[in-house]
């Protein structure tokens, strides 16, 4: 029997609410908003003109050349691979099929960056790959011609890799929830299959299609950790040398603005794309999957495993071994610490985007004013926003209130202080917070929605407070949905790594800072230590995606 969808939360009466949360939503939302205005802000502020004249003559032609290009290639790539693996899996009968459905959502774990390093050891010219082909050639360097891995196009194929789950959990979503009549209308029609895929069955996954495709390209242009160790020169890298290599916060601040923009008019396209067309095609039952018999079942069964080897097994197999080659290199006592750094900041974040997040949902359930709503919304944003855009529009005002902070005192106390905001843990819990909260936000929401309204009025009509109704009746069922919440958060904020490499205090090192470090010093059997680790942190979330996905309709068989 198929569910209507919920469009939002059901609500309760405004008049049981409690008007705190109503400014609670609002603050919140100028809080999380604040970097971006002050970002604005800093433009009004130093030459900005100059340096925009500068940043046109010199790098910023390169700068929208090369992440328009990885952009579009990794669209282009994510949308027929995620495809491709989505059809197969749910209209397709073969062998392993049950096992692939799964695996295919594991590349998910993989930061971009990490795969940059296990690629990079193993095709570079000294790694086993090239040094096998000559010994078995007898070739000798510039001889024969390799495909370089640390290139634009080699970039793409790697984020390609790691980011195609991004399209393909959701338009496998949506095929499997297809209407089995479009296609055999199509065929009727007198339409190939092929024609009949496209025409009749990919139109309803349009939206699905556009959000994944969307998705992925915002990682894209987010991604610093693999641009910066292939050394392309996309807008992230152009931030992060413009802040601490030239030491000129006016052009960083200019290009975080536009790298923004670039996101926002990714986004705002998608949107206008669709018009007023809509996809809608839901079935009472599963359409039925086709079987494929003998080697051409055994040659789908290959072709979609070869995703999954070449985004996680083969990269995870590269970094054991680097780590063993290299294991008596380990610092344990350092690599404890870092391990303590990176739980503990993340622990704390995960924790306090969904204590947050859960107010701000229970504040759109209470209070559904319009002003709540656009509040709410307003921040979720942050998550579209880059790490290193992020990571400048909190320096900015962080930096004139530190300022401000030392002249008062200075003028008033003849204190000498240093910088209290700036290269703080706390600087660093806020960045996570704007970036990741709409994480937390969206499980919070999820399950608020399936609480009706009718168990609220049952729970008052038992003689409970609003106080005890949320502890003995919502706490038992938001439990799952806020625990994907924060492990979400908590492996995202473990990943993270340009707004952690800028907004770290000194002598401060995650795990994702120590991977990336010792990796720009082509020390990778050191960097697959803590790049393992996130990695298997990874898994937690994805495994438990792929537990509720085989609960639900998306794993059906």
């Amino acid at each position: 029997m198929s569910s209507a969808a919920v469009d939002s939360p059901p609500q309760i009466p405004a008049r049981e609410g409690r008007g705190g949360l109503r400014w609670f939503a609002l603050i919140l939302a100028a809080i999380v908003a604040l970097p971006i205005a002050g970002l604005a802000m800093s433009l009004f502020f130093g030459s900005s003109a100059d340096v925009w004249s500068h940043l046109m003559q010199t790098v910023l032609p390169r700068y929208v050349r090369n992440s328009a290009m990885l952009a579009l290639t990794v669209a282009v790539g994510v949308g027929v691979l995620g495809t491709a693996c989505a059809w197969c899996m749910a209209a397709l009968d073969f062998p392993g099929r049950r096992w692939l459905e799964w695996a295919l959502v594991l590349p998910l774990a993989m930061p971009a960056y990490v795969v940059a390093y296990a690629y990079t050891d193993l095709l570079q010219f000294s790694g086993p790959v090239q040094s096998a082909l000559r010994e078995l050639t007898g070739w000798r360097a510039r001889e024969y011609w390799f495909p370089e891995i640390r290139s634009l196009y080699g970039a793409a194929v790697l984020f390609v890799l790691v980011l195609f789950p991004y399209v393909y959990l959701p338009v496998r979503a949506a095929f499997l929830e297809r209407s089995p009549n479009l296609y055999h209308a199509a065929r009727l029609a007198g339409l190939s299959g092929g024609a009949a895929f496209r025409r009749a069955v990919l139109p309803v996954a349009r939206p699905a299609l556009a959000a994944g495709v969307t998705l992925a390209v915002m990682e894209t242009l987010a991604d610093y950790g693999t641009v910066a160790y292939f050394a392309l020169e996309t807008f992230t890298t152009g931030i992060y040398n413009a802040w601490f290599s030239l030491g000129d916060r006016a052009a960083a601040a200019q290009l975080s603005l536009l790298l923004l923009g670039v996101v926002a008019l990714v986004i705002w396209l998608e949107r206008v794309s669709r018009g007023r067309a809509r996809y809608q095609s839901r079935s009472l039952a599963a359409a039925p999957r086709r079987r494929v018999p003998g080697m051409r079942g055994w040659g789908l069964t290959c072709a979609c495993l070869l995703p999954f080897v070449l985004g996680f097994l083969l990269p995870a197999v590269v970094l054991l071994q680097l780590a063993w080659r290299d294991v008596e290199l380990l610092n344990l006592e350092r690599y404890l610490r870092l391990l303590l750094n990176s739980v503990t900041v993340s622990g704390a974040a995960a924790l306090l985007c969904v204590a947050l997040a859960l107010a701000l949902a229970y504040a759109v359930r209470l209070q559904p004013s319009p002003a709540v709503r656009v509040g709410v919304r307003l921040s979720a944003l942050g998550y579209a926003v880059p790490g290193a855009v992020l990571a400048v529009a909190i320096l900015v005002p962080l930096a004139r209130v530190d300022n401000a902070i030392a002249t008062l005192l200075r003028e008033q106390f003849d204190m000498r202080v240093g910088l209290l905001l700036t290269g703080s843990i706390a600087a660093l819990l806020y960045a996570y917070l704007v970036r990741f909260l709409a994480l937390a936000l969206s499980n919070a929401e999820a399950g608020l929605a399936r609480i009706t309204p009718s168990m609220d009025e049952a729970a008052r009509s038992l003689g409970c407070d609003p106080w005890r109704m949320a502890l003995r009746v919502h706490a038992p069922l938001l439990a799952r949905s806020l625990l994907i919440g924060l492990l979400l958060v908590f492996v995202d904020v473990l990943k993270e790594l340009p707004a952690t490499l800028v907004l770290r205090p000194f002598d401060f090192d995650t795990l994702a800072t120590q991977a990336y470090n010792l990796a720009k010093d082509e020390r990778l059997g050191e960097a697959a230590v803590p790049s393992l680790t996130i990695v298997a942190a990874g898994l937690m979330p994805v495994i438990m995606l792929c537990s509720a996905l085989r609960d639900g309709r998306g794993m059906r068989r």
